[in-house]
């Protein structure tokens, strides 16, 4: 069988015998070789790894011994210096009582360690500390990923345990009066510094529960600090000023994790301070910093599945509360009709995220979604209310090395037949990559002029001309 396909081979010869022909031009990546530890180094590794382990049981044994031994009641009113030092008490007796001796090193660990059982979330607590962290996504209880300046590492952080991870997940849930159980086997919830999480446990978890965490920023970036770190140029960054004191309505597009909200907490920093703001949001997560600002969040259903509150209820509410702008913090489903109605009707500046990987598949995320509302439109009609709704998209991209770029600026200039209308005024051009894996290249104008000059002149934001010309 297939013998027509087969090569002819030489009498005498075996298939083993011929030599591959390389073809030029083609280099295969190879894999990273792993260095081999010396003797000395593993052996310091495994005694490392059975110091841990001793302290991981010890920290079970005493933790138990203090919920019998601490008076929960009292954890409230008591500060936390006084709350460390009982700890610390409490552990040295236990230590005392099981004849065990640690070094100060140790005892200090293992303190706070304690302190993270009993008033924090366990392991993961050093990690919420750890200002360098963005994110932390857990796949079970001994595989615990953090993502550093873009990039993903496994952190040496474990669980003891699915029951010790489930018992924290069940911490920062009821927290916030939501449950986690095989009935209901995910939840998104916020932390008490603001920090979004989302959890999902088994059966649906098949290896054991996942959790991912993205971190909440105590200091917001500014515009000056997103031209400083390269996200887009001070050229951009006018625009773009221009483009919301002018109270365009503005829709930043992007996949996960590509700063779609720092982008948004940016530009709402030029809004005036006289404006009435309201954010609708699922999880709060938008930092405004001006004075009149209203801000809501959806609530899902309880145990008996009454009492939800989603983003489109909020958002009709929200228009009778006399808004100058309207916030969404993601558009993801029907509420996208109330939000191109409250463009439409007065409520110029409004803004929101959606995720798509450019701004042409924006426009049709905004249709789908338009769709999925169940609203009976012909097709222009639709197009047109997005058109008349929608003035700029703003793109935001994270790029394989990890950075994130404002890679595309495009206005929406209105309908030629049945199709919607666009002009990028600034974009991103990737030139190359560094043998090291960064990304080289630059931001540049189009060359077209904003189609919004005339309003922009007419709010005092008259641009120079050549933030528009192209390097060349």
């Amino acid at each position: 069988m297939f013998s027509r396909f087969k090569k002819d081979t030489p009498a005498g010869s075996s298939a083993a015998a011929t030599v591959p022909v390389e073809k030029p031009g083609l280099t295969l990546r190879s894999q990273p070789v792993v260095p081999q530890r010396n003797p000395a180094e593993a052996v310091a590794a495994d005694k490392e790894k059975k110091r841990k382990e001793r302290l991981t049981e010890l920290k079970v044994e005493i933790h138990k011994r203090l919920l019998e031994d601490l008076n929960l009641s009292a954890l409230e009113s008591a500060s936390e210096q006084q709350l460390r030092n009982e700890i610390a008490s409490l552990a040295t007796e236990a230590l005392d009582e099981m004849s065990v001796a640690l070094n100060k090193d140790d005892r200090i660990a293992l303190t706070q360690e304690l302190y993270d059982e009993v008033m924090g979330l366990g392991p993961l607590e050093p990690l919420l500390k750890d200002e360098t962290i963005n994110d932390i996504l857990v796949n079970g209880p001994k595989r615990i990923f953090v993502e550093r300046a873009g990039k993903l590492e496994l952190s040496d952080v474990t669980f003891r345990d699915e029951r010790h991870l489930l018992r924290i997940i069940d911490k920062i849930v009821s927290a916030v009066g939501r449950r986690v159980d095989e009935s209901n086997p995910y939840c998104d919830a916020r932390l008490q510094d603001g920090s979004r999480f989302n959890c999902m446990i088994p059966p649906i978890a098949v290896d054991g529960s996942l959790v991912s965490i993205r971190k909440f920023k105590k200091d917001k970036l500014k515009i000056e600090d997103l031209v400083r770190f390269g996200a887009f140029t001070e050229e951009m960054a006018a625009y773009l000023q221009a483009a919301v004191s002018c109270r365009l309505n503005i829709i930043v597009s992007g996949g996960t994790g590509s700063g779609k909200t720092t982008t948004l907490n940016a530009l709402s920093s030029f809004i005036d301070n006289h404006e009435r703001v309201l954010t609708i949001e699922d999880t709060a997560e938008l930092q405004l910093q001006q004075v009149h600002v209203g801000r809501m969040e959806s609530r899902p259903a309880n145990v008996e599945g009454k009492g939800a509150v989603t983003q489109r209820d909020c958002l009709r509410n929200a228009l009778r509360m006399r808004p100058d702008r309207i916030i969404v913090g993601e558009t993801r489903g029907e509420e996208v009709i109330d939000m191109l109605q409250a463009m439409n009707t007065g409520h110029d500046g409004s803004m929101t995220t959606i995720h798509a990987n450019n701004p042409r598949d924006a426009i049709s995320r905004l249709e789908n979604m338009v769709a999925m509302a169940g609203i009976e439109m012909p097709l222009k009609a639709m197009r047109n209310q997005i058109a008349s709704a929608v003035n700029l998209i703003v793109q935001a991209s994270r790029l394989q090395d990890g950075t994130r770029r404002m890679t595309s600026v495009t206005e929406i200039t209105g309908m030629e037949g049945e199709v919607i209308s666009m002009q990028e005024i600034f974009r991103f051009e990737r030139l190359g990559v560094e043998p090291s894996g960064k990304i080289i290249g630059r931001f540049n104008a189009t060359g077209l002029r904003s189609h919004y000059s005339d309003r922009f002149r007419q709010w005092g934001y008259d641009l120079p001309a050549s933030i528009y010309e192209p390097i060349i």
